[in-house]
């Protein structure tokens, strides 16, 4: 594969990755690769490999005869993801050395700074991407890449679910807060405080969109995707 496809294939997926956070695609979206190809400008052939890069990120399933569909979850799966994903984080947290070094703090003091700009400026890709960024950054301190892939993977599982709470001004701003005490807390001693708070900083985003679920199922109890009302995450 040649640098100038990956990078067209990259491109694509990112581009479809933004209709998801924009609300424009919503979970178990049918994703069509003509209607995709059209939209963004691209070959069929680069939206086929956009699709399976988004499909190892966990963002896109796709099924024999029924084509690619944006990730949607019942309750349960919600309930059982967010298991993983709050074990994985606590032992991560617990592992962290502290007092973490100063080096250690100010490289995750950058990555919140970007993440407090990406606020400012109303951007949600870059709010996404900077969230991200400031996770993976904080549990690389536990000095062990098979967790940190782990919850890397998570993390992209948890694609939609997070994405439909993103726009929430106030949730934003609470979890702008919570990462500040993070730092806060690699300074001292405190390593349960910290697994803490970094395992109840998941679970706003998995009530919201299990409360998104309970709303539809009362609306239209034969499906089990959230109300279409979701828009940009």
């Amino acid at each position: 594969m040649t640098k100038d496809l990956l990078s067209e294939e990259e491109t694509v997926a990112s581009a479809i990755e933004l209709d998801i956070i924009f609300g424009r695609l919503g979970p178990g979206e049918r994703l069509r690769e003509e209607t995709i190809a059209r939209d963004k400008n691209a070959s069929r052939h680069h939206v086929r490999s956009a699709l399976m890069i988004l499909e190892r990120s966990g963002i896109v399933t796709r099924e024999r005869n029924k084509g690619a569909h944006v990730r949607a979850y019942s309750a349960d799966q919600v309930r059982q993801l967010y298991d993983v994903r709050e074990m994985l984080t606590r032992q991560a947290a617990l592992k962290i050395k502290l007092p973490a070094s100063a080096d250690d703090i100010a490289m995750v003091q950058t990555l919140q700074d970007d993440y407090e700009s990406a606020i400012e400026r109303h951007s949600l890709s870059g709010i996404h991407a900077t969230n991200d960024a400031f996770h993976v950054g904080l549990f690389a301190l536990c000095n062990n890449p098979y967790l940190v892939d782990l919850l890397k993977r998570s993390m992209d599982m948890t694609y939609v679910i997070r994405a439909a709470d993103m726009s929430n001004t106030e949730r934003l701003l609470a979890a702008r807060d919570e990462h500040r005490a993070m730092i806060n807390l690699l300074r001292g001693s405190d390593s349960w405080a910290l697994s803490e708070l970094c395992v109840q900083h998941l679970r706003p985003s998995a009530k919201h969109y299990l409360t998104l679920l309970e709303a539809e199922e009362v609306e239209a109890p034969k499906t089990h995707r959230p109300a279409r009302s979701i828009r940009e995450s």
